[in-house]
């Protein structure tokens, strides 16, 4: 398994366990939680004239920051997407500066790109020959798609509630898919039925400990793109998390590392139908309470995640960030 420098491993967040990359593919092989990458931040050689000296061209040219090296990464060019200053909307909302980081023109269309290139480049390196997940929608695009781009094979089960695009689209890169009768959970049951069965290489969220660690990379670009200014906050669409817990890493990395000297606040925004995070924060909870398939009422189908499992880590990221 070729890594690069600083990467040390890979920690679990209940037990605190640090386990090898080349072994622990998944969750904690002692207590079945969820790991997060490790690095010896004093390996780590970066300085913002160095990243300014290169091409703002793909999120891999933070590999110093990430597992594995940039030639080696399953990519399809994601990354590197524009920072959109909004005055209308910043006024309408009474801010002084308001941005959109537009992820629309990742390869797919859609940010899950990001945790995607990151999965298929570990499952490419363990040697995995198909990969499969459940998913609200867009994941299971973007898992064809750099499957496809691997040479492997991809099983995604989805919800019949699922949107035409992302049922359509994963058929369009290669991938098997399974359209299941129900919600997300029922998905995953299926999902989970057909795993055990199978000796497949899962890209799931939180499941595979890579998507949220090359998702940070939006964070790195976002304060890159500010001419190295923190934003005040960062308010981002949630459903499983994996995003905001690794825009929140992201920043701590960047600040530990001298890069920058704050966190900006990360505000997790969900739909009212939908919201068992928000639920949990509100009611100073740290860990969700299941929203329920029955009580699902929005046609936001990419954040309608009823059972976040990492809810104790999305609810940490906004507790730390202030």
């Amino acid at each position: 398994m070729e890594t690069t420098e600083a990467f040390v491993g890979l920690d679990c967040i209940d037990c605190g366990e640090r386990f090898d990359a080349e072994t622990a593919t998944h969750r904690c092989p002692d207590c079945g939680g969820i790991l997060d990458p490790a690095y010896d931040y004093d390996a780590v050689d970066v300085s913002r004239e160095g990243f300014e000296a290169e091409p703002f061209d793909s999120l891999w040219r933070y590999d110093a920051l990430l597992p594995f090296h940039r030639e080696s990464a399953v990519s399809l060019g994601e990354g590197g997407t524009p920072l959109v200053e909004c005055p209308t909307l910043a006024d309408a909302m009474g801010v002084d500066e308001l941005y959109i980081k537009d992820e629309g023109l990742n390869p797919t269309g859609t940010f899950k790109d990001r945790g995607q290139t990151g999965a298929l480049t570990a499952a490419a390196q363990h040697g995995a020959d198909t990969v499969a997940l459940n998913t609200a929608g867009n994941a299971g695009q973007a898992a064809a798609a750099y499957a496809a781009r691997a040479g492997m094979d991809a099983h995604v089960w989805l919800a019949e509630r699922a949107g035409y695009t992302q049922k359509a689209m994963i058929e369009v890169h290669g991938g098997d898919l399974h359209v299941v009768e129900g919600e997300i959970t029922d998905a995953g049951a299926a999902y989970a039925e057909r795993m055990e069965e199978e000796d497949w290489y899962s890209t799931k969220t939180f499941v595979t400990p890579y998507r949220h660690e090359t998702k940070k990379t939006m964070l790195y670009e976002t304060v890159e793109q500010l001419d190295w200014e923190v934003p005040d906050a960062v308010v981002y669409p949630t459903g499983g998390g994996v995003g905001l817990v690794g825009m929140h890493k992201g920043a701590k990395e960047f600040r530990d590392l001298g890069l920058t000297d704050d966190l900006p606040g990360m505000y997790a925004a969900q739909a009212a139908g939908c919201a068992p995070v928000v639920r949990a924060w509100e009611e100073g909870k740290s860990i969700h309470e299941a929203w329920g398939d029955e009580n699902i009422t929005t046609v936001l189908n990419g954040i309608a995640v009823p059972d976040p499992g990492a809810s104790p880590m999305i609810l940490d990221a906004l507790e730390e960030s202030g």
